[in-house]
């Protein structure tokens, strides 16, 4: 498996307050790599370095098979190089249909040219089809968004996320607020989307993160505190006496 992302040696200070201390990981292609840890322990932080939010006083993102440095780059500019972040409040468009939603995400995946550039595909229909049916909203394409239970909503944002053919989608705490049904139906999602990307789920929910069957790495105070299968970072004393134990 392929090195996608690479973060080394990252460190941020916020009024003196050291948010990310030194922080080293990889990422494959594809993977899936649930991060966990306390509140205050820097997953946020590392979300928004990697997406651009937020500049490093000092280390390196490197991206893709050329090893770029992401820290260089505007944020909108690493939305291009093929990374979605989906927040914890999902952000539809409430007043449009499901289906309006959806081609409103392949429109902004598109530039001026690429209409004429790009080979000929899927048409912007079928494209809608197939994602709706991967997200389990085929039977409410035609329905306001507004009208979706949380669940859907956040189904209908990582399905727009999808839209937009990312390499590697964060996604920040799926799990909160679903139905037990809706959060074994975003399991299923998530497991089949990084099938073919790289997939980074920060969550609390640790029965959630179990069923993803993935890596898992455990940030506290900034830095990697363990990495490795659910089974190994739970039984991980340090693991237990800052996290879990609480």
């Amino acid at each position: 498996m392929a090195t996608l992302l690479e973060v080394s040696g990252v460190s941020v200070t916020f009024d003196g307050f050291k948010a990310i201390n030194n922080l080293s990981l990889s990422i494959g292609e594809p993977e899936m790599r649930a991060i966990i840890g306390p509140n205050g322990a820097g997953k946020t932080t590392m979300m928004d370095i990697i997406t651009g939010k937020t500049k490093p006083d000092e280390g390196r993102v490197l991206w893709g098979e050329m090893s770029r440095n992401l820290l260089g780059m505007s944020e909108s500019r690493i939305a291009q190089e093929g990374i979605g972040r989906k927040f914890q409040r999902p952000t539809v468009f409430e007043a449009q249909s499901v289906r309006e939603n959806l081609q409103l995400a392949l429109k902004n995946r598109r530039g001026a040219f690429a209409v004429w550039l790009r080979p000929k595909g899927p048409t912007d229909d079928e494209r809608i089809d197939a994602l709706a049916e991967e997200i389990g909203l085929t039977d409410e394409l035609e329905r306001p968004s507004g009208e979706l239970s949380h669940g859907q909503k956040q189904w209908l944002e990582i399905g727009m996320l999808l839209a937009q053919e990312p390499r590697l989608l964060l996604v920040d705490e799926p799990a909160a607020g679903m139905t037990p049904a809706e959060r074994q139906h975003t399991t299923d999602l998530l497991k089949r989307a990084a099938q073919t990307r790289a997939v980074i789920v920060v969550e609390h929910d640790m029965e959630f993160v179990r069923r993803l069957e993935c890596k898992v790495t455990v940030l506290h105070e900034g830095r990697v505190l363990a990495e490795g299968s659910i089974d190994h970072v739970t039984s991980n004393q340090e693991v237990i006496d800052v996290y879990l134990g609480r």
